[in-house]
Order: structure tokens, then sequence, then C-alpha cells
């Protein structure tokens, strides 16, 4: 079965033109196009944009994506380089993830003095104070 643009486009909630635009950079090196020269995109096609999504949506850069499309079309003469890339990114999307648990954190602590009444009025007390002490 095959996908025109518009339905791949849909079904990964991105514009038509940012498949255009990866097909362009030579990230969709296996997308077959019909007589007219559309795009047709098979379900390897829709497992490969999902992989790129993934890599981009997790902070890997277009050029990254397209050296590690360039090594996949040379096959597995180009593996360990593919392996050691994803290892790389999968390192540093580690690191973000402990970057944004510790704000999580952060931003739960916050909500819980919102939940204690006690926190509350002294928070009001320290807003009233501060307001009084701008005033002069």
């Amino acid at each position: 079965m095959f996908y025109t643009i518009k339905q791949v486009a849909d079904l990964f909630g991105l514009p038509a033109h940012t498949l255009r635009y990866y097909d362009k950079e030579g990230l969709l090196p296996f997308v077959s196009r019909d007589k007219n020269g559309n795009r047709l995109f098979s379900e390897l096609d829709l497992n490969w944009i999902a992989l790129i999504c993934c890599l981009k949506n997790t902070g890997m850069p277009i050029k990254e994506i397209k050296e590690y499309s360039d090594w996949c079309k040379q096959g597995s003469q180009k593996l360990e380089e593919r392996k050691a890339l994803l290892i790389a990114h999968r390192e540093q999307v580690e690191k973000q993830m402990e970057e944004f648990q510790k704000n999580l954190a952060l931003i739960d602590a916050k909500i819980a003095t919102y939940e204690d009444p006690k926190l509350v009025k002294k928070m009001d007390e320290q807003a009233t104070l501060a307001l009084r002490q701008s005033a002069h």
C-alpha cells in the first residue's frame, strides 16, 4: 500500500512542505514516485519518517540526520558509524531527560507550596511586605 504526501503529513502531524524539505535534503532516499512525479510513501517509508521525527524531536540536527541517512544508503559497511551516532545521541537524550527531571521536581515542589495553606499564607504575607517596601 502507498500513501500520498497529504496522507503522510496528516498521519505525522507535519506540514507537507516539511516532508518535501526532508526529501530535498536527502533524508527520504527510498521514497518512490508515480509517473507524474508525485511521491509515493510505503510502510517502510513511514517507519523511516517516524525515526526522522524521533531524532529531530529529541534534538538531533538535520545535518546529523542527513549523515545517518547517507550511511544507511551505504548498507552494512557504515553500520558501526550509524550505531555510534545513535549511541551518542541516546546519551545526549538521557542528559536532557535528567535535566527535565530536575526541572520537573522543582515545578512539583512549587505546586506543592500552593496546595499548603500555611505556605500560601506566608507567601501572601511576604507579598504584602514587599508591596509596602516598594511603596516607600
